[in-house]
């Protein structure tokens, strides 16, 4: 289950939202049941964190056009550093290496295999450089799974991008913290579920899989999981192009996976347009194409929880949102809750609460930024340089299939050899139904098996 929209609007500070006047009593409940008097009433009660100011030099952060006060809560609302020097350290000169340049490649075999099941040669993790959601150089982890034995087919052996649904704020819910350190209560199990790794290794494929939420956590953000992934594709090219320099790529990815697929394919003829010829297509389930749906799908109902984490993770990239956040939220962005796997920071949707309770201004998700990241965030007009197979549940409640079927019918109008399926059940049924279409699709590409085009 995955989804997020903008929570805030963004503009002048509506007078409700100012800070509390000390002179003025604090109210003994919510005075009314306008959302405006509930959100002031809040703001009034709980006062707002008092926050470290932020360095100035901090990459993460980027605090140079930023106000103090947006500046520190950004900071604040950062991933916390989980003691691994590979995945947590900035890298020096990062603005003096190309997008996909090779930063620094570590051997994690020994801890990766047993948690990967089937046999494997090797596993290789690479730092690399990348950009983030407005250009900015950052940096990437990816993981290359490498099997056994030679590639019995023709030419080099092809390459699965598996685009795991990580959906998490923390840095050690990635996948390559589990390949790195062996399984813990943040394992992320999205690997096994839809079990395309071990399948891909079983057929002779090499498999990369690649944290592409960057090094922000920025959860549902598509721009910066687009470039990630065509980076990681670039780097490991550049790391053995002996064995892979002129291998084809295939990407796969449900859910949150295929909200980093999307920004991947839909951002390739302009990013990367060398990987045109390079990746074969792409496979997307469950597709989260359109957040102005989830908007309704996913607000005041138990997708709530989820809702707002992945707000917080688009905001990490856009401070924007987060200065129209109440204290409310703002207490929630510097908590532990930062730092969680979902199955932490979901909990709260049991309440069942609106998320306009978290901004400060009224009627937050048709506000004008609202409706500024869906565009941003749905990439209207762009078109995949590569073949698509989309498939979502017909029964969907909380990704509605409305916003697969518009991409497919968008990627058709634009040229692009697609084709839709239309599977039964919700998203968790609707992952396993429409999964072994998709992967035989797939393998078909990377096969070399011309696309069919059902437009």
């Amino acid at each position: 289950m995955i989804g997020c929209a903008a929570i805030v609007g963004y503009g002048a500070t509506p007078a409700f939202a100012q800070p509390a006047d000390p002179g003025v009593s604090i109210p003994p409940g919510p005075p009314g049941i306008s959302l405006p008097d509930i959100q002031r009433w809040i703001d009034q009660v709980i006062p707002a964190p008092a926050l470290t100011p932020a360095q100035a030099d901090s990459p993460l952060v980027d605090t140079a056009e930023l106000p103090p006060d947006l500046a520190a809560l950004r900071a604040a609302a950062m991933p916390a550093a989980i003691g691994d020097s590979f995945v947590d350290d900035w890298p020096d000169g990062l603005d003096g290496y190309d997008p996909g340049a090779i930063v620094s490649v570590r051997d994690v075999t020994a801890t990766a295999a047993p948690t990967l099941i089937v046999p494997v040669r090797q596993v290789l993790q690479v730092k690399y450089r990348t950009n983030d959601s407005h250009d900015e150089a950052s940096y990437g982890i990816a993981s290359l799974v490498l099997p056994v034995g030679d590639w019995p087919g023709p030419g080099q052996r092809p390459v699965v991008v598996n685009n795991l649904p990580i959906d998490a704020l923390g840095r050690d819910c990635n996948p390559s913290y589990t390949m790195a350190h062996g399984f813990s209560r943040a394992s992320n199990f999205t690997g096994y579920i839809l079990p395309t790794t071990q399948l891909a290794l079983l057929r002779g494929y090499a498999v990369l899989i690649t944290d592409h939420e960057g090094p922000r956590m920025a959860y549902a953000e598509p721009i910066v999981a687009g470039h990630a992934i065509l980076d990681a594709i670039r780097a490991v090219r550049n790391q053995l192009p002996d064995e892979l320099g002129d291998s084809k790529f295939g990407m796969i990815g449900y859910s949150g996976g295929a909200i980093a697929t999307n920004g991947a394919v839909k951002l390739m003829s302009e990013y990367a347009p060398e990987l045109s010829d390079v990746v074969v297509g792409a496979a997307l389930g469950g597709v989260p194409a359109d957040f102005s749906l989830l908007a309704k799908s996913m607000n005041a109902n138990l997708a709530s929880g989820v809702f707002l984490g992945a707000v917080f993770g688009i905001g990490r990239e856009r401070p924007e949102i987060l200065a129209h956040m109440n204290h409310l939220a703002d207490w929630a962005a510097v908590s532990v809750l930062n730092s969680q796997c979902s199955e932490v920071f979901s909990v709260p949707g049991l309440l069942q609460l609106p998320i306009d309770l978290a901004a400060n201004i009224p009627d937050p998700l048709n506000s004008d930024l609202a409706h500024e990241i869906y565009a941003i965030t749905r990439m209207d007009g762009k078109k995949s340089p590569v073949p698509l197979f989309i498939f979502n549940g017909e029964q969907e409640f909380w990704v509605p299939a409305a916003g697969a079927k518009n991409l497919y019918a968008e990627q058709c109008s634009l040229g692009v050899k697609a084709v839709y399926r239309s599977v039964f059940g919700e998203h968790f049924v609707g992952a396993v139904t429409g999964y072994p279409e998709s992967l035989d699709w797939l393998d078909q590409r990377l096969r070399g098996v011309p696309a069919p085009n059902e437009c």
